[in-house]
């Protein structure tokens, strides 16, 4: 059990450490301008992703079908950044 909860602190750390970046980046550039819901946003999509995955990898005991499974969640966050960050299928949810 302890395995598991290092590797969720180990998830959940990266998912802050990935938050941090922004934060550092506003602080020399003016390139970087996030507000508090884009941090906001950002957060949810980062912990959620990282508890799907972490939910995956303690529920799926086959290791292809664990694979095929974190690649797709991997897939559609990239999926929903690259919609909030351009807005390449055009809908409403990136604010266009």
């Amino acid at each position: 059990m302890t395995a598991n909860n290092n590797r969720l602190t180990i998830i959940l750390s990266i998912a802050g450490l990935l938050l941090l970046l922004p934060l550092i980046a506003m602080q020399f550039t003016n390139e970087v301008n996030w507000s508090l819901s884009d941090f906001i946003v950002a957060g949810i999509l980062l912990f959620g992703t990282g508890g799907l995955i972490e939910f995956s990898l303690r529920k799926i005991n086959q290791v292809s079908q664990r694979v095929w499974i974190i690649a797709g969640i991997l897939f559609v966050l990239f999926l929903v950044w690259a919609e909030l960050a351009v807005g390449i299928f055009g809908t409403p949810f990136a604010g266009n």
